[in-house]
C-alpha cells in the first residue's frame, strides 16, 4: 500500500495537524497510466485512536495497512489529542475536533484523494476514546456512514449527573474538587472522574452537557425511538476489559430498542492492541469489504 502523512494547518483545530492515510496500491499487472488515471473512487474507513494516542497508533500497532490492502480501502487516521472527538472551545485558541472531522477533513480527503463520498462507501471505527467518538459521529451524522465499529467502548451515560443539572459548570467543578460530589476512578460508574469533570466544565451548566451529543446514552435512546437510520453498528469488547460492563449495558439497551447492531464479546482479552487488531479485521469483514478486492502484498 501507499502510506502518506499529511501535515496541514487546520481551520477548526487552530493548529498544525497530522493525519496518516493508507491508499490503495497499484496491482502488479496494471500500468501506472491505467491505475492512476482510472478515476476510480475508493471506500473509506475513518479510523480513530484512543486516549494518549495519535495518528500513527493504528499503523504502528496493528495490521490495518494489510487489511486495507486486501480490500482496496482508503484508511484515514487523524490525531485528536485527548479531545473525546468533540469541540473544546475553552482549550487554547479553540480545538474543534467534533466539527473538524466532518466539515474539514472529509472535504479535504474527498477533493484531494480518490475517496468516495457515498454513504455506502464510508465507514467509521475507533478504539476506547475513539469508540466513543464513533458513537458521537454516528449519532450526530448518521447520513455519512454505512457502518460504525465501536471497539472497547460504549455509550456514555449521564444519569448520575442529572441531580446536578442546575449547577453552573464552575459550581460543579468546585463541588467535585472539594469532595462534595464524589470523585471516581473510571468513566462508567463509581462517581465523577477528572476527565468527566473537565468535559462538563466546557458547558455553561451541567444541564447543557446532559443535552449535548456527549451524552450518547440519551442521544441513542432518542435516535432509536425516532427510528433514525443509524449506521450498521458493530460493537466488540474483550471479556476482561474494564469497559466490558458498559459494553453489556449497551448490548442490552440496543436489543431492547430493536436497533440494528452486532455485538461480539471476545473471551480473555483486556484493553489491548492484540484485541483491537483482531477486532478491526472483523469489523471490516462485517461491513462486507471483500478481502480479495485488492493487492495482498
Amino acid at each position: 500500500m501507499a502510506l502518506m502523512t499529511l501535515n496541514f494547518q487546520s481551520h477548526y483545530l487552530n493548529s498544525n495537524h497530522e493525519v496518516s492515510v493508507v491508499l490503495p496500491d497499484k496491482p502488479w499487472k496494471a500500468t501506472p497510466a491505467e491505475f492512476y488515471g482510472s478515476g476510480r473512487r475508493y471506500p473509506v474507513l475513518w479510523l480513530l485512536h484512543g486516549t494518549f494516542g495519535d495518528h500513527s497508533d493504528w499503523i504502528r500497532k496493528s495490521n490495518v495497512e494489510l487489511y486495507a490492502c486486501e480490500r482496496d480501502v482508503i484508511v484515514v487516521m487523524p490525531s485528536a489529542l485527548n479531545s473525546d472527538y468533540v469541540d473544546w472551545p475553552s482549550f487554547g485558541t479553540g480545538y474543534g475536533m467534533g466539527t473538524y472531522l466532518v466539515d474539514e477533513l472529509m472535504p479535504l480527503v474527498r477533493n484531494w484523494l480518490p475517496a468516495s463520498a457515498r454513504r455506502e462507501d464510508n465507514f467509521i471505527a475507533g478504539l476506547s476514546m475513539g469508540g466513543g467518538g464513533v458513537l458521537k459521529y454516528a449519532l450526530a451524522h448518521p447520513e455519512l456512514f454505512a457502518g460504525a465499529a465501536v471497539l472497547s467502548s460504549s455509550l456514555r451515560d449521564a444519569e448520575h449527573l442529572k441531580p446536578h443539572a442546575h449547577l453552573a459548570a464552575h459550581e460543579f467543578r468546585a463541588k467535585v474538587l472539594s469532595g462534595e460530589i464524589a470523585l471516581g476512578a473510571m468513566p462508567f460508574g463509581g462517581g465523577v472522574n477528572v476527565r468527566e469533570m473537565n468535559v462538563v466544565s466546557k458547558y455553561p451548566t451541567v444541564g447543557d452537557y446532559i443535552a449535548s451529543i456527549e451524552n450518547t446514552w440519551d442521544r441513542f435512546l432518542e435516535a432509536a425511538r425516532a427510528k433514525v437510520d443509524l449506521p450498521d453498528l458493530y460493537v466488540s469488547c474483550g471479556t476482561k476489559d474494564f469497559a466490558f460492563a458498559g459494553y453489556q449495558r449497551f448490548e442490552t439497551l440496543a436489543k431492547e430498542l430493536g436497533v440494528r447492531a452486532t455485538f461480539e464479546a471476545v473471551e480473555g482479552y483486556v484493553h489491548e492492541w492484540r484485541f483491537w487488531d483482531l477486532a478491526i479485521e472483523k469489523a471490516l469483514d462485517h461491513f462486507g469489504l471483500r478481502r480479495d478486492a485488492g493487492n495482498p502484498f
